[in-house]
């Protein structure tokens, strides 16, 4: 072979090979291979933040904890369907409203997490329901309902009688001073707040609230959200139906008081 022979077939030879190596295409590669890939890759960048916190000497966060990002787009869209439900809620034309049956309602908030949208956690905030098992005494309006309408989903409530007024009251009744909540259990407190509306003990906090009498504004003010007990399991379903369709939310009337005794 001469040696212009050598210098074309250098040259030609890489050529030839690039060609080859294209006209193979891609390798096939399994789907279950792939899946395998993304699990891996997920649980190499959980340990990756999971490390970053213990380096840093924060708290660790449980795996269940690291949002990943098809969780943010996941709840970013419960969020606007939350809001799009409660619109189709308030414009949903009804027959009659319902016959208020007390001028006491009890609301209990039992749902709601991070799938709320901000004018539902709104509502809910503005009925001092915060946190989940949380009940809050009312008098029933046409404003009132017109709000557990919009956060129906989240909260069930209904009619208490005058024992189940007495019982979360002496169980559960607190109030706020300094930031700190403080049980009921010294009258001179009561006195101070609220003695000059006339209630100076316990049992008038419990006789305002349950007659709804004309200073049920300023104990309500004076009490904080009553914190109630997880019921058992299969008390509550997780179901957002309506109560009378066999859900969990929404307006249970009378029977509301079997709800609070297995949660107080």
């Amino acid at each position: 072979m001469s040696e212009e022979e050598a210098k074309v077939m250098a040259v030609e030879e890489p050529k030839v090979m690039a060609v080859e190596e294209a006209n193979k295409g891609l390798d096939y590669i399994p789907e279950v291979i792939l899946k395998k890939r993304k699990n891996r890759d997920e649980l190499a960048f959980i340990r990756k933040k999971q490390l970053e916190l213990g380096n840093f000497g924060k708290k660790k966060k449980k795996v269940a904890d690291i949002k990943r990002p098809e969780d943010f787009v996941l709840e970013f869209r419960a969020k606007e369907i939350d809001l799009i439900r409660m619109k189709q809620r308030v414009k949903r034309p009804r027959a009659s409203p319902p016959p208020v049956k007390s001028n006491l309602v009890f609301i209990i908030r039992i749902q709601g997490k991070n799938d709320m949208h901000p004018k539902t956690k709104k509502v809910l905030n503005s009925m001092q329901l915060r946190s989940t098992f949380t009940g809050v005494f009312a008098k029933a309006t046409d404003g009132l309902f017109q709000k557990l309408l919009k956060v129906q989903p989240y909260v069930t409530y209904g009619y208490p009688n005058g024992k189940s007024v007495k019982d979360l009251i002496f169980k559960k009744g607190y109030t706020i001073i300094e930031g700190n909540p403080v049980p009921l259990t010294d009258n001179n407190i009561i006195e101070q707040a609220l003695g000059e509306h006339g209630i100076f003990c316990i049992e008038d906090i419990v006789n305002e609230i349950a007659r709804v009498g004309d200073h049920f504004r300023e104990v309500m003010r004076f009490l904080g959200p009553l914190k109630l007990n997880k019921p058992e399991a299969g008390v509550l379903h997780g179901k957002k139906q309506v109560f009378s369709d066999g859900g969990d939310t929404g307006n249970r009337e009378d029977k509301i008081n079997d709800l609070i005794i297995k949660m107080n």
